[in-house]
């Protein structure tokens, strides 16, 4: 009879190697990736970084001034001083014998000297939640914690010609963000679809639209070569008469880079005799930049003109009486979105600190009372 038992008992001693070989960790792979980042408190734009895991062999960070570069350290730990304040995004890389890695990113607001730091809710201009004469007809504080689908879709990709302006984007939905009572839209530099740059852009289309009112949008803007920022209004009617003819009212436009992110432009586009045309104006601030703090930028839109302005200082208007300027008598709806490169700003150049983003602390439509 033991010739029975030696044949099973050798199988099932195969069975258990073979499943204790299955169980087993792959100790060339890393896991368990934890960053710790500190900033130095005495403004100088040092960052300690502390990073630790299971079955890694080195780190490798890469700190968001030149992507194209990254520090190396064995042990986990990094010292960096940053050269400009902004808003920074790290990355740690940590890699195992079988040459894999895994990664975590952190962002960092950095503040040198007097210069940077964050920017409070609280800081700048805003206004009041009625008008005598108007009711507000509808609006989004982004007091929640995502995006309202009822009013917003996000349009993604490059669109056709990069939007039509050779953008440089690829527009997705995680670079849209809602919390402690923002939206926020970030550009970044990253590879992704083919695209070096990835941002948002939202639309109220199909969801809400308007014809006339007043609106008031509260926004802190990005700043930088190559970035270019928008809240806008275009024609509902887009699809079927296509652009110019649909009509584009731009609240609001900064076209970023040195002496320029202190002025920000309103404009509108339309068809005239089969041509494209366009009115528009711009105006700057008396000192800073609008990343320095949040501003106001509004439209009054009736019947006979459109009025813009910036913290309720008025900068631009235009009569809309006339027949051949009939697009701007019908539905529109709203986008936001921040463009990085194209036409008008141009690339992003050396300069430029990524990610930049535009927070908007509200949008109200405001109607005349009945």
């Amino acid at each position: 009879m033991m010739r029975f038992y030696i044949p099973l008992l050798m199988a099932f001693l195969f069975l258990f190697s073979c499943e204790e070989e299955e169980g087993q960790t792959d100790l060339t792979n890393p896991s368990n990736l934890d960053v710790e980042v500190t900033i130095a408190d005495d403004l100088s734009g040092r960052v300690d970084v502390l990073a630790t895991g299971d079955n890694v062999t080195q780190y490798q960070y890469y700190m968001g001034e030149d992507p194209d570069s990254y520090e190396f350290s064995l042990d986990g730990k990094l010292t960096y001083t940053y050269t400009a304040f902004g808003i920074y995004e790290i990355e740690v890389r940590a890699y195992g014998e079988s040459g894999r890695y895994i990664s975590k990113t952190q962002e960092v607001n950095i503040q040198i000297g007097e210069e940077g730091g964050p920017i409070d809710l609280e800081d700048g201009y805003s206004t009041p939640t009625s008008y005598e004469g108007m009711d507000l007809v509808w609006h989004d504080e982004f007091n929640g914690t995502s995006l309202n689908s009822s009013d917003w879709s996000y349009e993604t990709g490059t669109g056709s010609n990069g939007w039509g302006n050779n953008e440089l984007q690829y527009y997705r939905q995680e670079n849209t963000t809602v919390g402690e009572g923002v939206l926020t839209i970030t550009a970044k530099k990253e590879s992704f679809q083919g695209r070096e740059y990835t941002s948002s852009r939202l639309v109220t289309a199909k969801k809400q639209e308007f014809t006339y009112g007043r609106v008031d949008i509260r926004a802190l803007l990005p700043k930088g070569q190559g970035l270019w920022p928008a809240l806008w209004m275009l024609g509902a009617n887009y699809q079927t008469v296509t652009w110019p003819a649909c009509g584009e009212i731009d609240i609001m436009e900064l076209v970023g880079g040195t002496d320029r992110d202190d002025e920000v432009h309103g404009t509108v586009h339309w068809e005239h005799g089969g041509n494209y045309a366009s009115y528009g104006k711009g105006t700057k601030l008396s000192s800073g930049v609008f990343a320095d703090e949040y501003h106001v930028f509004s439209i009054v839109w009736d019947e006979s003109k459109i009025t813009w302005y910036v913290d309720d200082k008025q900068f631009n208007v235009i009569d809309t009486t006339s027949d051949e300027l009939s697009e701007f008598h019908h539905d529109y709806f709203f986008i936001m979105n921040i463009a990085v490169g194209g036409n008008w700003p141009g690339s992003p150049n050396a300069s430029t600190v990524f990610p930049q983003t535009m927070k908007v602390d509200y949008i109200r439509m405001f109607q005349k009372s009945e």
